[in-house]
């Protein structure tokens, strides 16, 4: 089995002009993480395999690869390969959670605000959106 299948399968036709390809390669390993398609524990594909299947430089995946290893989701072992290190999705989750907070949120109050939407009438949605999910 090819460790490169699941993720292989998720980055086609992902880059665009947004920001350079070994961010938007990293920020796709880190939705994956999070999302639980690429478990801790199991090998990412290797540099040179990403490189080939995407026609994207060498030096491009290993840029991304050595941020994610600076940013303690990724280890390399060597001889065997790269791999998702334990702890990575909740370390992940976490930075999210906080930047959703702090970043996001008060962006999404301010809009809420200004339409006048009240508290009650956005309790009552998010309880309905997350009725179930518990």
């Amino acid at each position: 089995m090819r460790a490169d299948a699941g993720i292989n399968s998720v980055l086609t036709d992902i880059w665009n002009d947004s920001a350079p390809i070994y961010q938007q390669l990293r920020d796709r390993i880190i939705a994956m993480i999070i999302d639980g398609e690429l478990k801790e524990g199991e090998a990412v594909p290797s540099v040179r395999q990403v490189a080939s299947d995407f026609r994207i430089n060498h030096l491009t995946v290993a840029k991304a690869y050595q941020e994610l290893m600076a940013d303690g989701l990724l280890e390399k072992r060597r001889g065997i390969g790269m791999f998702v290190l334990n702890g990575a999705q909740e370390k992940l989750l976490k930075n999210e959670q906080e930047k959703f907070l702090h970043d996001e949120f008060p962006k999404l109050l301010k809009r809420i605000r200004t339409l006048g939407i009240s508290k009650q009438r956005i309790i009552e949605m998010i309880s309905k959106m997350m009725q179930g999910e518990d």
